[in-house]
């Protein structure tokens, strides 16, 4: 007997990259989705592994992006991933994001956040829902910068002197580039330190890093 348009589309298997370097979530998740019958799943632990399945492997339909795994550092490297998925639809999949690193993300073409803590049951609805172009996005997942302990955002200037720090360059350049004097680009620089809990400028750029708000 011929099976219906919908039937053939019913038993389509969604393929699925699960990017992330924490063994037993990636386990449990492959595992759940592998067991409906409508997901095949390969597992990456380091960015590397990533684009070599990329690359290497059948197109995926879906790719879950931990943006803490090794070798993963910056939003270039999303945006690699973003364009090595060719039509594929890639979210993240973190604990918790702030809302600056995702908005840079969406706008390379990631299609939300999955949360680690969302219920395993929820994961295949929330799947077929990006693996159709849509987004998902929950609020709950997001930090509050309000919320108590919680980092200020950097304003544009002082992502701007951040970049510029971390990339080696003195107050003295920064500030010709600026048009400021010294004074005003140290000033940039406590603030920015004191939004981001940093010791000196030199941990500025390594938190700076690990929150995505530098490329490099």
């Amino acid at each position: 007997m011929a099976t219906t348009p919908h039937q053939q589309q019913v038993a389509r298997v969604t393929r699925v990259l699960l990017a992330d370097d924490h063994r037993l979530i990636g386990e449990a998740v492959a595992t759940l989705l592998s067991n409906t019958g409508r997901f095949y799943v390969e597992t990456a632990e380091t960015f590397g592994e990533t684009i070599e399945c990329l690359q290497n492997s059948e197109t995926f339909d879906i790719v879950m992006l931990d943006l803490k795994m090794p070798g993963l550092v910056g939003m270039d490297c999303v945006r690699r991933v973003v364009e090595d998925a060719g039509k594929g639809q890639v979210v993240l999949f973190s604990a918790t994001a702030d809302r600056h690193s995702l908005n840079r993300a969406i706008e390379m073409g990631v299609r939300g956040l999955i949360p680690k803590t969302m219920p395993l049951q929820s994961l295949v609805s929330v799947l077929e829902l990006i693996g159709s172009g849509q987004m998902f996005v929950p609020t709950n997942a997001l930090k509050d910068k309000q919320s108590a302990g919680e980092r200020e955002e950097l304003n544009d200037v002082e992502l701007y002197v951040l970049r510029l720090t971390a990339s080696g360059l003195t107050n003295k350049y920064i500030a010709n580039d600026l048009d400021q004097n010294e004074t005003t680009v140290k000033m940039y620089m406590r603030s920015i330190c004191k939004k981001l809990g940093a010791r000196n400028r030199a941990h500025a750029a390594v938190i700076g890093r690990d929150m995505a708000l530098i490329d490099t």
